[in-house]
């Protein structure tokens, strides 16, 4: 089955431990949880107006780009954005747009940035998710705090993390295709490079010159270039909408493009997949697919 659904299915529930493994991380597919984070406090609590009290005026790191795409592909450049440190009631004036800015911002530092930047917040939530803990045999290596402009996207990527993604407020959209797709999803290499803001305000693209060449996928799967990419016509994408309350079990080494609406929070939780047979297979897809180019 290689993880193939055509849809993204609902539980109603959190699952047990060993039906959880059994029935999704097993088979590497793809759910959302209703009812799995109903208890926590931040529901309730995280409004931007508790955000800017409880946080204020702390310096935190923020992802700025001229178009609000962040890690991908620009100008035939794997480009990063600028990391900024900045207030973070500074930050919360641009989301509830108090204050204007060409520019597009993002918390989204994939660090453990809730525990590491965002402490004040960790007894809104859960140190790990008890169910995914048990069913792994392991804690999160990372749980991230996103909040960001709906002019941010994701740029279509894929992780080494069993993933669960939390949505506290407002919605994500994601767009995701199986590992089996593979084939038909372009990967080039690019010279990676960062955003850097000049005098005058403007962005310019400058590259790391010391760095090795970034593999990064140049397709844009809400607008794809056919002409270029015809192979891509054959993938049938997966898409689901992630609301308040909801959680996405996202599988590993799935690919996925993420959309948001304005002002969402979010809090996700990164488990190490295990490199296993599913890993195998898809090393041997990717090599064959490498192979077949080629010719």
């Amino acid at each position: 089955e290689l993880g193939l659904t055509e849809f993204v299915p609902y539980l109603d529930r959190p699952p047990s431990p060993l039906e959880f493994y059994r029935e999704w991380v097993s088979p590497n597919k793809p759910c959302i949880i209703r009812n799995a984070i109903s208890h926590w406090p931040a529901l309730e609590k995280w409004t931007l107006a508790y955000l800017r009290e409880v946080v204020g005026a702390k310096l935190v790191s923020v992802a700025v780009t001229p178009n609000g795409y962040a890690d991908a592909v620009f100008q035939d450049r794997f480009v990063m954005p600028e990391e900024r440190q900045m207030p973070f009631m500074n930050f919360l004036d641009i989301v509830e747009k108090k204050v204007t800015s060409p520019n597009v911002f993002y918390v989204q530092k994939q660090c453990s940035n809730l525990t590491k930047e965002f402490p004040e917040l960790v007894c809104d939530v859960q140190p790990d998710i008890p169910w995914m803990s048990e069913a792994l045999g392991k804690k999160p290596d990372a749980v991230n705090f996103w909040l960001g402009e709906s002019a941010a996207v994701t740029s279509l990527h894929k992780d080494h993390y069993e993933n669960l993604y939390c949505v506290i407020s407002g919605e994500k959209q994601f767009l995701l295709h199986p590992p089996s797709d593979r084939p038909l999803i372009p990967y080039e290499l690019y010279q990676p490079a960062t955003y850097n803001v000049s005098e005058d305000g403007s962005f310019e693209v400058v590259d790391e010159k010391s760095a090795d060449k970034v593999p990064w996928i140049p397709l844009d799967p809400l607008n794809p270039n056919l002409e270029k990419y015809p192979d891509y016509a054959q993938a049938k994408p997966l898409q689901c909408t992630v609301k308040a309350g909801e959680m996405l079990y996202l599988p590993s080494l799935w690919f996925h493009h993420v959309q948001q609406s304005h002002g969402c929070i979010a809090v996700n939780y990164w488990y190490d997949m295990e490199y296993d047979l599913k890993y195998s297979y898809y090393q041997l897809l990717d090599s064959l697919t490498k192979a077949m180019e080629l010719l």
